[in-house]
């Protein structure tokens, strides 16, 4: 192989003369190239939390899973209320895992460069998740009350983190109004598509199968990531001072 580093190309103008005490001039550098995958690690870690999750809830028999930790409103009366948090962590099948997987990755990266890397941050960013899962789930109970149907699944809590990326994309990284165009065209769109699910059924949906949909924690999961992402901005650590 041959270097012609030092070798005048024909046509080539030649370099001009570098006077006494000049700094010498650097060629300039490639420009860095950009990752192809820059997602913040709250986001990668939700996605292998309901990923991973279904993998391990698959070596056990799914009557047991379910009847051990699904959620159903006719599971407070008894006192089952950790159902209420567990239920969010399973699935029930790999699509529905996978679908959820997916909208979690497209919807948690503006809570996550809110509130940052640091661990105090990545508490609130999973607080902030499991509680919207937590609320989407009270959601559906409160309009199924006594309700014997199992619900499990992560997409009460994605929803939530859809409705908090919805006002801070509307504020530019801080929440924005939470009747902004914005907060109105995602939640409508959302609401529309839920809506046409109670009609007509979940069965368009990748991963729903022959199962029904709760479609109403999906509509209150994402009133509550709107309501919610207020307050916990305010929690928020400080962004650290330029120097």
């Amino acid at each position: 192989m041959t270097e012609s580093r030092f070798e005048k190309t024909p046509g080539q103008p030649e370099p001009w003369p570098q006077g006494p005490g000049e700094p010498s001039v650097e060629p300039p550098s490639a420009p860095q190239r950009e990752p192809v995958f820059n997602a913040p690690w709250q986001a990668v870690a939700v996605v292998t939390l309901i990923i991973g999750g279904y993998a391990i809830q698959t070596l056990f028999p799914i009557d047991a899973v379910l009847g051990a930790w699904a959620f159903a409103p006719a599971n407070l009366t008894p006192g089952r209320w950790e159902t209420v948090v567990t239920s969010i962590f399973l699935h029930g099948s790999w699509a529905h895992a996978m679908m959820n997987g997916a909208f979690a990755l497209a919807f948690s990266a503006p809570l996550a460069r809110l509130f940052g890397p640091k661990m105090e941050g990545a508490l609130l960013f999973f607080s902030f998740y499991v509680i919207c899962g937590v609320l989407a789930n009270l959601g559906y109970a409160a309009v199924h009350p006594g309700g014997q149907g199992l619900v499990v699944g992560a997409s009460g809590a994605v929803s939530g983190l859809m409705g908090a990326a919805a006002r801070l994309i509307a504020g530019q990284g801080r929440p924005g109004r939470i009747f902004s165009p914005t907060v109105l065209g995602m939640g409508g769109g959302w609401i529309v598509i839920n809506l046409l699910i109670a009609v007509f059924g979940g069965g368009f949906l990748p991963g729903a199968g022959n199962a029904g949909v709760a479609w109403e924690a999906h509509i209150a999961g994402f009133i509550v990531g709107v309501l919610l992402i207020g307050p916990f901005a305010r929690l928020a650590p400080p962004e650290p001072d330029e120097a």
